[in-house]
């Protein structure tokens, strides 16, 4: 044996123990440094999670009025452009209804027209009266001079008894034309201002009666381009549900369009680890479906008002029965670089691994002002409302004698629809 073999068998068992328990707490206490220094420099100023999850806008596509699906130009995983069609609907009792409101308003208009030139009829009216009125004063004023004339000759003879009868007569002859046409001109101008009660103030376009008619030409003119259900924004198409010839109500769930362009991360966090988010701190993301070799950066844009079993369909009921603590998890949402999502496009659900760099306390823990403007807008549907006001003012326009032969635009899409149909068919 060598001499170093011969100590260390010469060294007595209690020493080695107690040398190999000294490297093992010193290797202890290195590593407890190392994991304190690297908690205190880097650790502490990261929050991670790993309980997050991809989210994005699920428009669900309803119809607005029920009907029979006669097409659907759509399916799942198809990308749709705002504005595009995805179902249509069997237009026919629509248009029904659309072409009995336009006669109801042209009917109406008409109607208008004729109070408003009643007007000058009835003012002609009340200068004729007032003309007859006049003519009967005249011939009462004649009639009571007759009489005065005769009364002083009754006495003398040069008038006989009959001859003065007859003038007085006249008289009450005359006066009860005076009092006729002095009805006649009350029941004139009562007639006069009851068609101006119905005109004073307003104009053809603007009268009640119109504007009542309009409103059922607009409703059913809305119905009639609701019978085609339009994207309202880009995107995916998922869940599609409905099928062809399906009857289906108002308001009933088709499909969805997924906007993938705009996600976001909600990201739940424990309770203990809320103390330090603040709005604005910056996060890196990784996602499940492309590992480590992809990174996604974003920024902390709001915390949630709640955890998520506050807002659960059946939220705990910890004050009945046992009690065992849970702990709770707060979402916060982190808003993601539109470039890099639009290079690793992500899917709705998909897990994430978030962290959170806490270092900067500056920013707020809970938004304190509101949104300055709607956060999702689409103008998809501001066509059909200018459609319906267009067709409106044609219909006021022809009744008024200004465009009475004008094609609106409502003819126009009903034939090219018709044509559409024929040739779909054949």
């Amino acid at each position: 044996m060598s001499e170093s073999q011969d100590k260390a068998l010469a060294t007595p068992p209690a020493a080695r123990r107690r040398r190999g328990l000294l490297l093992l707490g010193a290797a202890v206490v290195l590593v407890g440094a190392a994991w304190g220094v690297h908690h205190w420099m880097v650790a502490r100023h990261f929050e991670n999670t790993d309980n997050a999850y991809v989210q994005a806008n699920v428009v669900q596509i309803t119809p607005q009025i029920g009907g029979t699906v006669l097409a659907i130009q759509a399916d799942d995983t198809d990308f749709v452009k705002a504005g595009q069609p995805l179902v249509r609907l069997d237009p026919a009792d629509a248009r029904v209804a659309l072409a009995r409101a336009e006669a109801q308003l042209a009917q109406t208009v008409r109607e208008v027209r004729t109070l408003f030139a009643n007007n000058a009829a009835l003012k002609a009216q009340v200068a004729l009266r007032d003309a007859d009125v006049a003519r009967a004063r005249s011939d009462v004023l004649r009639a009571q001079d007759d009489v005065e004339r005769r009364r002083p000759l009754l006495a003398t003879g040069a008038v006989g008894k009959e001859e003065f009868n007859h003038a007085d007569a006249q008289l009450a002859a005359v006066r009860s034309a005076l009092a006729a046409a002095e009805s006649a001109r009350v029941a004139a101008r009562e007639q006069l201002a009851a068609n101006q009660a119905l005109t004073d103030g307003s104009a053809v376009e603007d009268h009640p009666s119109v504007l009542q008619a309009a409103a059922q030409v607009r409703e059913a003119y809305l119905a009639q381009q609701r019978t085609e259900l339009l994207a309202p924004v880009d995107g995916y198409v998922a869940r599609r549900s409905v099928q062809l010839g399906q009857r289906v109500q108002a308001g009933a769930p088709l499909m969805s369009v997924v906007s993938l362009g705009e996600t976001w991360v909600d990201a739940n966090f424990k309770e203990g680890q809320l103390r330090g988010l603040r709005i604005g701190q910056p996060a890196t993301l990784e996602a499940d479906v492309y590992g480590s070799k992809v990174v996604y950066h974003g920024k902390v844009v709001g915390l949630g008002a709640g955890t998520g079993a506050a807002f659960s369909l059946l939220p705990a009921q910890n004050a009945t029965g046992n009690w065992i603590k849970v702990v709770q998890r707060v979402p916060v949402r982190i808003a993601l670089d539109p470039q890099e999502v639009q290079a690793h496009p992500l899917r709705v659900g998909l897990s994430m691994d978030v962290t959170v760099d806490v270092s900067d306390q500056s920013g707020k823990v809970l938004a304190d002002a509101a949104r300055p403007a709607a956060t999702v807008t689409t103008p998809v549907f501001d066509a059909v409302d200018s459609g319906a006001d267009q067709e409106v003012r044609r219909i006021i326009a022809g009744q008024r004698g200004q465009a009475a032969h004008a094609a609106g635009p409502l003819a126009g899409a009903v034939a090219a629809r018709g044509a559409a149909a024929a040739a779909s068919t054949h």
